[in-house]
């Protein structure tokens, strides 16, 4: 077995789906990622262009670097009941990937492990694992790499796996053979994802204006969410998966096996009411190992009043949002007030 197959049995037998490997010219996406800051479509997020040219060439971030492995590891839980809870408003949608553990430390312990591995059969070796923990362009190296296509809706979409799942690589100097791009999109004339989307955030095939997508605004922006986009957010609490749900690829997802992907405590079917009594202890102790621990209490409670401001009128709402109307932050209270102002229609 070569080296390569031997990579990529190795990955599936550590849990991955699918391993891809490529070189690190990324120069036919870099040109679409400048502009795409230059357009300002990144918002407060800052970490984005912080770091230069080095998202977009993997040499001038790890020096040696002349290969990335892309591995793809699926996060679909079973059946969550996605749609069902879309549509009860006194219920809150969390993004189905932060249902259950935080990805980042799994993907990263795995991919270490699969360096390790090949360490094994091979002289020692520099590289380096990431997952969503450094500046790289992760989609772009996907596509690259084999594991997919980028689609309209800008997420990586494989054609026997949907686009539920994770992505994480490895830097190394290892010359390995690479594999074939993905150069081919396969969406055609769809544009379902377009028209779904809550807050027309996909405003062109293949752009995506961050500051209006729903994912964002609940999870990357610390401040005020704009007013107008506020009735628009309906009750997603946590991100936002409707370009995935509507999505004709996603037919051929498979339910992942991993235990550590699944709900944890109900959040699946939440009740609004019950997510807003929590104080911020339960919070941090409820959200202990996921990825909604990192947007901080207060967020958590800005964005659950938002989902409340949206739901019919109920006396219970009226007097859940009261009680919070003395919320030391400033941010909750005003997103509170606003709330309550929807509920009087």
């Amino acid at each position: 077995m070569t080296l390569v197959n031997q990579i990529k049995q190795w990955g599936i037998e550590l849990g991955f789906q699918q391993i891809g490997i490529t070189d690190t010219d990324l120069s036919r996406y870099e040109e679409r990622f400048l502009l795409w800051l230059s357009q300002g479509f990144h918002g407060e997020m800052d970490y984005m262009q912080r770091h230069g040219t080095k998202r977009s060439r993997p040499a001038e971030l790890i020096p040696g670097t002349i290969r990335i492995i892309s591995a793809r590891l699926d996060y679909l839980p079973p059946d969550t009941l996605a749609m069902k809870v879309l549509n009860d408003p006194k219920q809150g949608y969390i993004s189905r990937y932060a249902l259950g553990r935080d990805y980042h430390k799994l993907m990263r312990k795995r991919l270490t492990a699969l360096a390790e591995k090949i360490q094994t059969v091979v002289q020692p070796f520099g590289y380096r694992a990431f997952c969503d923990s450094a500046p790289v362009l992760e989609k772009s190296i996907a596509e690259k790499a084999g594991l997919g296509f980028i689609g309209k809706h800008t997420n990586v979409i494989n054609t026997k796996a949907g686009s539920w799942f994770f992505l994480g690589e490895i830097y190394t100097d290892l010359p390995l053979p690479i594999d074939a791009p993905q150069e081919k999109s396969h969406c055609g004339s769809c544009h379902a994802c377009m028209d779904i989307c809550p807050t027309q955030a996909i405003i062109g095939p293949y752009q995506l204006d961050a500051r209006r997508c729903i994912s964002y605004l609940t999870i990357e922006l610390r401040g005020a969410i704009p007013v107008e986009l506020r009735p628009l957010i309906g009750n997603r609490i946590y991100g936002c998966d409707d370009c995935q749900l509507v999505c004709p690829w996603n037919k051929f997802a498979k339910p992942t096996q991993e235990k550590e992907f699944h709900p944890r405590h109900h959040l699946h079917t939440p009740q609004l009411l019950d997510l807003f009594a929590w104080t911020e202890e339960e919070f941090l102790r409820k959200t202990e190992g996921s990825a909604i621990r990192r947007i901080g209490y207060d967020c958590w409670l800005r964005n659950i009043a938002v989902a409340l401001g949206n739901a019919p009128y109920d006396a219970a709402i009226v007097h859940a949002l009261q009680k919070r109307l003395q919320h030391p932050s400033v941010m909750v209270r005003e997103h509170v007030e606003w709330a309550l102002g929807q509920q009087k229609y």
